[in-house]
């Protein structure tokens, strides 16, 4: 029994003529019939009455033809979704991120935008160190990441750049480089040489640890490392706590966390924490490449560089 054998059976129930359902079908009549007594033969059971003219289905045809409309729809449905699958409309995406990333309105903005135009691929979101998120996807745990730090060549994987953002000086509210009338301008780094630090733990971001040491050297100091914190928010927390001051990307400032003020830097060259979608190298997955598509496009408009930058202190 295959599958045109029960095409051929629903169109002859439904026309209760063989030859109309011959020409509904597009094929010679006594072939037909040939392959409806055959398919009788296979079951064992009658499945029409005839009739002088025409035919009608037996009770044994009714109810056999209700599982069988049942089992053509569930083919056709299986049919539609793998080709939907193929054209990346539909499956699976696990997203990964490092912990300062979704706070660039950048990343909540392009996977809403995916969402939108693919909704039959569900999302699965997994936050983590750089490092951690490299194995994921070597591992195939995750199909694309979205990190600060760059990447070995070695490791097997693309990187999209997307986009670069100012960083900021947190400092605990009150400060006294905080408050008065310079407060909205930028601070020269070296004005933080005698202040205590407290970094991002350089195992989870590598990438904005070593910029902000190099930066330090750069401006002629070695910061006062006091604290490095698991999480770039337990970081502000702990500035918040009157603990020491920190360098954070600007798009943590629109949180606005009690406690905390923000002022610009003056560094040379300028201090930057990038943004890179990380993908597996010749990716075969339809809906990876839409994602990637989608986020490259993204990164390409005229706002997405600068949509991170809020005045210091701003909710934005």
């Amino acid at each position: 029994m295959e599958l045109r054998h029960l095409r051929y059976f629903v169109a002859v129930a439904e026309e209760e003529h063989v030859t109309r359902a011959a020409e509904r079908l597009n094929i010679q009549q006594p072939p037909l019939s040939q392959q409806i007594r055959a398919l009788e033969t296979e079951l064992g059971v009658p499945l029409f009455r005839r009739k002088a003219r025409g035919i009608a289905l037996t009770e044994a045809g009714r109810l056999f033809l209700e599982d069988v409309r049942a089992i053509l729809a569930q083919v056709d449905h299986a049919v539609a979704a793998v080709k939907r699958a193929a054209r990346g409309e539909q499956g699976r995406l696990a997203v990964g991120f490092t912990s300062s990333a979704p706070f660039h309105p950048f990343l909540p903005a392009v996977l809403r935008r995916f969402r939108d135009a693919f909704p039959g691929v569900a999302l699965a979101m997994e936050e983590s160190g750089t490092a951690e998120l490299v194995e994921a996807l070597r591992s195939e745990r995750i199909d694309v990441a979205f990190v600060r730090s760059p990447i070995a060549e070695g490791a097997g994987l693309d990187v999209l750049p997307l986009l670069e953002e100012e960083m900021l000086a947190a400092l605990p509210a009150g400060h006294r480089l905080a408050a008065g009338k310079r407060a909205a301008a930028a601070l020269p780094l070296a004005a933080l040489a005698s202040e205590p630090f407290i970094l991002y733990r350089r195992s989870a971001g590598a990438g904005l640890y070593d910029a902000i040491i190099a930066a330090c050297h750069g401006a002629g100091f070695n910061p006062q490392l006091v604290q490095e914190a698991p999480r770039i928010l337990s970081t502000l927390n702990l500035v918040a706590a009157g603990l020491g001051v920190s360098i954070v990307p600007a798009s943590l400032g629109r949180l606005a966390l009690a406690g905390v003020a923000y002022r610009r830097l003056r560094t040379r060259p300028p201090l930057v924490a990038p943004l890179h979608l990380a993908m597996r190298r010749r990716e075969g997955s339809a809906v990876v490449r839409r994602f990637v598509e989608l986020v490259g496009r993204a990164a390409a408009a005229p706002r997405a560089v600068s949509a991170g930058s809020a005045a210091p202190g701003s909710p934005a």
